[in-house]
């Protein structure tokens, strides 16, 4: 759960702090953290997308935003570090170009980019030592450890080998509901149950909206949890479609724990994301039993921290903060 301000009205002054962003396509969080683990000041803004708004802009709104943050907390010149979490920094080079990016802007004496499924699984360990899977509107992996090491997946869609995540599950559910209809494909509750969503009688009828833009395609996201009704009431092909979710999840987990040899360690493997925090029975059961047979030792949880928080933790991290720091930085975020 977010934090709008949780400064409380505590001055400026630490003389070394943290700039932690954390921007999503949707939102933008980012706070001024002294090093003792003090919310000096945050702000939210809009999404971070230089794919669609090109990078300078990008940079531009996201400004707006950290100049929102400072001057609420009459904070003034840069800080030691800026622990960037980015959304559609998907490759290292993607990373170093925003982060030439972001040093130019001067806030910070070091710059540090990173991609945001990294501050979800910082928020959700006390050490920056375990794996999280994010499947939201998309799906990625992660892992870290504390030497430093890490792994991950580029998460470009299938282009990269992903499936699923909730634009994919609902274009998959589409897919089916459609082949149903018309004969091509086996009987599905869902071609009944996609087109109810938007008050329409058949797949027919949902298909020329989409096509039309009647039923704008930002609307789409709202059949993934249409797809998990549907199964939830027994549907098989809306049920082998989570079934092929979770595989996909444990897949990419396991695969980030042997890269970091912890396979056979007891090591947090973090679920986040809308479609995973929503902790859908199926999807999470059927996790958690293929992960207790792949790897054993690993212990799942459903993050729920701001990432935010993530981002804060890295930064405190860069800047070998006590654990005392991060508790109180912790705190403030519970």
């Amino acid at each position: 759960m977010g934090v709008t301000d949780p400064s409380g009205g505590k001055p400026a002054g630490t003389p070394r702090a943290v700039l932690a962003i954390d921007a999503g396509n949707s939102k933008t969080d980012v706070a001024f953290v002294g090093a003792d683990g003090w919310v000096l000041a945050s702000s939210r803004g809009p999404g971070f997308q230089p794919p669609k708004a090109g990078v300078t802009a990008a940079i531009d709104a996201l400004a707006a935003t950290v100049e929102e943050a400072r001057a609420k907390g009459g904070i003034t010149g840069g800080v030691e570090h800026v622990s960037a979490c980015l959304a559609n920094a998907d490759l290292p080079v993607e990373e170093r170009q925003l982060t030439t990016a972001l040093q130019d802007r001067g806030w910070g004496r070091t710059t540090q980019v990173s991609n945001d499924t990294f501050a979800i699984l910082r928020a959700g360990v006390d050490e920056p030592r375990g794996v999280a899977v994010v499947c939201g509107a998309g799906i990625n992996c992660v892992g870290m450890l504390p030497d430093g090491r890490t792994a991950r997946f580029p998460a470009l869609g299938k282009l990269s080998g992903d499936w699923g995540g909730g634009g994919g599950l609902a274009e998959e559910a589409l897919w089916h509901a459609a082949r149903a209809e018309d004969g091509r494909g086996e009987p599905t509750a869902l071609a009944a149950t996609l087109p109810a969503h938007f008050g329409l009688d058949s797949m027919y009828a949902l298909i020329e909206a989409l096509h039309l833009g009647h039923v704008t395609a930002a609307r789409r996201h709202e059949l993934a949890p249409v797809l998990f009704a549907t199964s939830a009431a027994g549907d098989p092909v809306a049920r082998s479609l989570v079934h092929r979710q979770a595989e996909e999840v444990v897949a990419m987990a396991t695969v980030a724990l042997d890269r970091l040899e912890l396979l056979g360690e007891e090591v947090p493997v973090l679920l986040g994301g809308s479609v995973l925090a929503a902790r859908h029975p199926e999807l999470d059961g059927r996790i958690r039993e293929l992960l207790a047979v792949r790897a054993p030792k690993a212990v799942v949880e459903v993050v729920t921290a701001a990432p935010v928080l993530g981002a804060a933790l890295m930064g405190l991290d860069h800047l070998g903060a006590t654990a005392e720091a991060r508790a109180a930085l912790r705190e403030q975020y519970a």
